[in-house]
């Protein structure tokens, strides 16, 4: 190989082989060259025909991406503000029943009954169609007609027989719908809801009217009071005119009005 190497040192070469070679070598540079030159010049105005339009596609793109951002952030907020309320007023429905001190317990109704430190006598019981509930040591206790707080006091006074100062509480745990009732000769008549401070002015709308036989003037409320039947006059035609607004009672649970 050395050998080689200096007999190609020691070769003369013309300055015109010198020249065809160089020549080629030259000429294969820069045809390679111009080469190149035209494949950046394409992927110049290939990147210049993109600018453009992604420079006026840009600034809308951008905007867009705040309020989807705000809009998702709103959705989140407003499902977290709702869970809330939902889980508040879940929470608020078992009190509903006994908030409104005046409440009249009814038939069918269901009574929660809690008499402190003594877990026998503290049960939850139903009101019978009859009015009253049954319970240890007092059996029949008459609780339709009463509102929470009377009959733990009832129920107070009269477990005192037989330990020392009974602290009972009574909550509504279910509330039956109340109804009063209206016979006799009106048009329609049957069983109605009793809506919060109804009369018996209010109740006897209801009813589509007086039949031609009914007498207006004798019309009377039964209602149980006490275990006993207890009756309340009403004159329509005094009503209605003003004389007599005391006879325009306010209705409770049970009630009956009868048009003779």
């Amino acid at each position: 190989m050395k050998a080689a190497i200096d007999a190609f040192n020691k070769v003369t070469w013309d300055s015109q082989d010198a020249t065809h070679i160089l020549g080629i070598t030259c000429r294969a540079q820069v045809h390679k060259i111009r080469q190149l030159s035209r494949v950046f010049r394409g992927c110049r105005v290939g990147v210049r025909k993109w600018v453009g339009p992604l420079m006026v596609l840009l600034p809308l793109l951008l905007p867009s991406v705040a309020p989807a951002q705000q809009s998702a952030s709103k959705t989140e907020t407003s499902s977290t503000k709702l869970m809330a309320l939902s889980g508040n007023s879940a929470k608020e429905v078992p009190n509903r029943v006994t908030a409104d001190p005046s409440y009249v317990i009814g038939p069918m109704d269901v009574l929660d009954i809690s008499v402190w430190k003594e877990p026998e006598l503290s049960r939850t019981v139903p009101v019978r169609t009859d009015g009253r509930i049954s319970l240890p040591l007092l059996n029949d206790v008459q609780a339709a007609g009463l509102t929470p707080t009377q009959l733990a006091a009832h129920l107070t006074e009269s477990l005192e027989n037989f330990m020392t100062v009974p602290q009972v509480t009574v909550i509504v745990a279910t509330m039956n719908l109340q109804r009063i009732y209206i016979l006799g000769d009106v048009t329609r008549a049957g069983a109605y809801p009793l809506l919060p401070g109804m009369s018996v002015l209010q109740a006897l709308s209801n009813a589509g009217g007086f039949t031609e036989f009914a007498n207006i003037k004798k019309i009377y409320v039964l209602r149980q009071e006490n275990e006993q039947q207890v009756k309340y006059a009403f004159n329509y035609k005094d009503v209605i005119s003003g004389k007599r607004p005391e006879q325009n009672v306010v209705l409770k649970a049970g009630d009956t009005i009868i048009v003779p």
